[in-house]
């Protein structure tokens, strides 16, 4: 079933909304100050083996970030094509400058020097956001993250939940990267144990209201 352009432009615009409110939570996640989330443990892990072992002077969190995603979408590119789309580019180019943003935005809220409950409290909070705008990104079937698309394609091809495949994933990103010198925080275990089983609720609601409006909006389809 072939999509109009128009759709795909409407598709598009849901995947980015859904894209920033996920990482509007990311940022209140990373503002508690309580652990990085389970990828990014990954990242940091191999960031330090990496540098250790080499010596490179131009080695970065921020690009072994992106060469972890576009090794991952190269292996789904070989597994399934289906599954990357333009919304993965787009999560993978646009994902950390969102966070930027927000980060400044949200610099008045002094995480560091308040109580543990509260930052625990922001912490959820932040994950709570974060599913509501991953799931958004995935109903929208316009792409979605890298990190995310391991989940989602596990998930659809063994037909196992997608919250029960999401909480396994995750804690294969946290023993892989605390194998190679990530730091594993509260935070990223909370956020383990509550993504997946939020998104899992949160799925079916944003199904519902975007499939709903993208048939409204774009009703004509092109067999």
């Amino acid at each position: 079933m072939k999509r109009s352009l128009g759709e795909w432009c409407l598709r598009v615009v849901i995947l980015m909304l859904g894209l920033t409110i996920a990482h509007l939570g990311v940022t209140l996640f990373l503002l508690s100050d309580l652990g990085a989330d389970p990828f990014n443990v990954l990242v940091q892990g191999l960031f330090r083996s990496l540098a250790a072992l080499t010596g490179w002077s131009a080695l970065s969190h921020g690009r072994v970030h992106i060469a972890v995603s576009l090794l991952i979408i190269f292996i789904l590119l070989i597994v399934d094509r289906r599954y990357v789309k333009i919304g993965t580019v787009l999560c993978m180019l646009f994902g950390g400058p969102i966070i930027d943003f927000f980060t400044a935005l949200l610099a008045f809220l002094p995480a560091r020097a308040d109580s543990l409950p509260l930052r625990i409290l922001m912490l959820a909070i932040g994950c709570v956001i974060l599913a509501f705008g991953m799931t958004i990104v995935i109903r929208s079937d316009a792409g979605t993250g890298p990190n995310d698309l391991v989940a989602l394609v596990i998930s659809e091809k063994l037909g196992k939940r997608f919250s029960i495949v999401r909480v396994l994933v995750d804690a294969s990103f946290i023993l892989a990267g605390f194998l190679l010198g990530g730091v594993v925080g509260l935070g990223t275990l909370i956020c383990m144990l509550l993504v997946g089983p939020v998104a899992g609720v949160f799925l079916p609601i944003n199904g519902r209201w975007i499939g709903a409006l993208v048939g409204r909006l774009c009703p004509t389809r092109k067999e």
